[in-house]
């Protein structure tokens, strides 16, 4: 008691949230019923019941500006938000798409109906921060480019199909050829399906170019062509050829949506048509995003023309909206999440995020580790210290920050080169190293020069 009396401090001051945005409501999104809620004074049922057709969207939107609401919350439920969000844009409304996991919390019993008011108080009080969503325009270009994605991925599922047929016939193809789906290997997959078995006939159809020679692909080829496996295979080959011919339309379609985007640069001259890789589109996608962006984002390092769609796809060509570049890579969950505890760091564990640049980028890494740059030296430096997932994470970050800055301020990116890098990190070494002997009272000298450290 005695040390109660004599305590000095004062009890902390408490002060009222203020109601930043008054005409704001809640909607907690569903499959079926979507639930909605005003402030209590704008009408006298404030918390309503909407279904999920779209003459009960419109209906929805129309309620809500009769009841004077200019700013509307909800919840990124799987893509159900999709449809509503449009419609109450379509009518003039600011949409503002949360995290759920910001409005979990919500004490007592939960339900719908406490989920949408819920969602309303804390949007009227601005504790709730808004999902990024790029421009229309772009939002076309993701809505295509993520649908090209899946294709590829369904196309990814069917070879292995291929595989597991081949190899329960004991046809080791792919062990003769790099690639299945490459020119020998269709090949010798259409021949089977047609109806040969001979092992010499399917060689004949082998490439110069192979390294394995005729009698060892005679070998691989030689199986056992069961009736069950055969049909197996023939059917991942016809869907396998459908999806390549959707692929084929999906980029026609992204080239003439690509081809209505204002210019911001002249695009470079016309190269000649390098051999078409695996997955790659079946246009110049690299000119198309150095005309519409005005900079080359495939000149960093590790960076090709789908990585850089990814990232114009999915951020679009204006930034603004990221104040920083420190700001773009903490969204990408690239950066590290200092999690503290009475003022001291218990962790610094990056953020898990399924975001689809993060994971572009992180790829992208991988590749700029192996090339002779820059970025290829910092990878390597940090995989020897770090290991190679702290080393991946920190050059995706680096990437980041360089189209951010490419986007923004549309300068050019120029490469210092590996001993250029070196160079600079040796430097920076040997000053540190001399701030560390002045500070224990000693000195540093350069034993070929003489000069003090």
């Amino acid at each position: 008691m005695q040390g109660e009396q004599g305590s000095t401090k004062t009890p902390a001051q408490t002060t009222d949230l203020l109601v930043v945005e008054p005409d704001a409501a809640g909607i907690d999104i569903a499959s079926r019923v979507h639930y909605v809620a005003v402030p209590p004074d704008r009408d006298p049922q404030p918390i309503r019941q909407f279904g999920c057709y779209t003459a009960d969207l419109i209906e929805m939107a129309e309620w809500l500006k009769r009841c004077g609401i200019k700013s509307v919350a909800m919840e990124s439920t799987g893509v159900y938000w999709v449809p509503v969000y449009d419609v109450l844009q379509q009518h003039g409304l600011d949409v503002h798409l949360v995290d759920a996991r910001q409005v979990k919390n919500v004490s007592g019993k939960k339900s719908d109906v406490q989920d949408c008011e819920w969602l309303r108080r804390l949007h009227s009080y601005g504790l709730l921060s808004s999902a990024f969503r790029p421009k229309p325009e772009i939002v076309i270009l993701r809505g295509y480019w993520r649908h090209r994605k899946t294709l590829v991925e369904q196309c990814a599922r069917l070879i292995q199909l291929m595989h597991k047929a081949l190899e329960q016939m004991n046809v080791q193809l792919h062990k003769a050829v790099t690639d299945v789906t490459g020119q020998t290997g269709m090949a010798i997959i259409r021949a089977i399906v047609a109806g040969e078995r001979q092992p010499a006939e399917l060689a004949r159809f082998r490439h110069q170019g192979c390294k394995l020679g005729v009698e060892e692909f005679v070998a691989a080829l030689s199986g056992n062509f069961k009736p069950e496996h055969v049909f197996a295979l023939e059917q991942s080959l016809l869907a396998f050829d459908s999806f390549q011919d959707q692929l084929g339309q999906c980029d026609l379609k992204i080239q003439a949506y690509m081809a209505q985007l204002p210019t911001r640069a002249e695009p470079p001259k016309p190269r000649p048509l390098a051999k078409r890789r695996k997955n790659q589109p079946h246009f110049d996608l690299r000119s198309e995003q150095i005309r519409i962006s005005g900079v080359d984002l495939c000149a960093i390092p590790g960076i090709d023309a789908l990585t850089a769609q990814t990232a114009f796809s999915e951020v679009g060509l204006d930034v603004e909206r990221f104040p920083s570049e420190k700001h773009f890579a903490s969204w990408l969950c690239l950066s590290p999440n200092n999690r503290k505890t009475g003022g001291r760091i218990r962790s610094s564990r990056t953020r898990r995020s399924a975001h689809r640049l993060a994971t572009a980028l992180r790829v992208a890494a991988q590749s700029a580790g192996r090339s002779h740059t820059s970025l290829g030296a910092f990878y390597r430096r940090l995989r020897a210290r770090l290991g190679p997932a702290k080393a991946n994470t920190a050059t995706a970050r680096k990437l980041a920050c360089l189209i951010y800055r490419m986007l923004k301020y549309g300068q050019p990116f120029v490469e210092q080169g590996q001993e250029a890098y070196e160079t600079a990190h040796r430097q920076h070494t040997i000053r540190s190293l001399g701030r560390r002997a002045r500070h224990l009272g000693l000195n540093l000298i350069n034993p070929s020069t003489g000069e003090l450290l």
